[in-house]
């Protein structure tokens, strides 16, 4: 059976139980109670979470747990000399510590990141790297392994983390019956980005945004602007002009951030070649698609693969 330890803190977020839920539904999943799930606190009772209500839970001991996850607070909460102790004695004892969203400031605090790569929620990870600059904060991964640490992007990338580790455990097969229970993909890669070409662009007409479903179904296409203005019902010049008003990007360029983002997912799932992600993904070739990548995302392709395949090999 597998112990795990899920620290609260005064004012902790609640979608951080996410990742506890993914360890119950692994437990339904097996047939088994696989995880043995406690909530810990410094002093024990209850904690109030930031949406007002409390969780018991039992305080800090010498119980040697399998997984130590720290929560994380909807800001940087004050940590007590008390929690960062037990931070580093869970590093001495258990087979992983983990740290989703700004639960990573505990860890930094705690002197656990020094030398370490790590992630956090987007709008904490400069914040992060400036407060601890020993620390190899990566801003834009959904979940890090390094070594016996785990942490995550913010938010639902909680539920990534906890599918990794299950997946871990137990295999994949387990891991993707929990994720459909979830009722979400099967695991984003440590390596992919949090951020989201399609959220991105939000527009606020359903022509707009068919257009939009038309480009993505049809990424192999050259999408012209009159081709897309078609999906739309719209003559092109309409077209354009609506497409910037609504999105703040030009066709064009929305186009090839869609692409990158496929081309990047393609990348993650490391089953085909470069070649062949060029041309399912509209770049028609290997040079284009590096163009694309260093305009996008400051990267060419291989560094996105390699960061991909580094992420499976830490789990492992």
């Amino acid at each position: 059976m597998h112990r795990v330890g899920f620290v609260v803190f005064p004012r902790f977020q609640l979608m951080g139980f996410a990742a506890i839920t993914a360890f119950e539904m692994a437990n339904l999943a097996l047939g088994t109670p696989a995880y043995d799930i406690e909530l810990l606190s410094e002093a024990g009772g209850e904690v109030k979470s930031s949406a007002g209500f409390g969780v018991s839970t039992k305080p800090f001991d010498d119980t040697v747990r399998d997984t130590v996850m720290f929560g994380a607070g909807a800001t940087i909460e004050p940590m007590t000399p008390g929690l960062l102790a037990f931070a580093r004695h869970s590093l001495g004892i258990a087979r992983r510590v983990a740290a989703p969203c700004v639960g990573a400031f505990i860890l930094a605090e705690a002197g656990l990141l020094d030398g370490r790569r790590a992630t956090t929620h987007w709008a904490f990870a400069r914040q992060l790297q400036e407060r601890f600059p020993s620390v190899k904060v990566e801003d834009d991964r959904i979940f890090i392994v390094d070594g016996s640490i785990w942490t995550s992007a913010g938010m639902t990338a909680s539920i990534d983390l906890a599918l990794a580790m299950i997946e871990k455990d137990h295999g994949q097969d387990i891991a993707r019956s929990v994720a459909r229970k979830l009722v979400v993909y099967h695991r984003r890669a440590g390596g992919q980005s949090q951020f989201s070409a399609l959220l991105e662009l939000e527009p606020k007409s359903d022509r707009i945004q068919r257009s939009i479903d038309y480009a993505k179904a049809h990424l192999r296409n050259v999408l012209s602007v009159e081709e897309l203005a078609d999906a739309a019902s719209l003559s092109a010049r309409q077209f354009s002009r609506a497409f910037r008003a609504e999105t703040g990007q030009s066709p064009a360029k929305a186009v090839e951030n869609l692409r990158v983002e496929a081309a990047r997912l393609m990348m993650e799932e490391g089953r085909h070649s470069m070649d062949v992600i060029a041309v399912e993904t509209g770049f028609a070739d290997r040079d284009r698609m590096r163009r694309a990548f260093l305009r996008t995302l400051g990267q060419p392709p291989q560094t996105i693969r390699r960061n991909a395949r580094d992420g499976i090999a830490a789990m492992h």
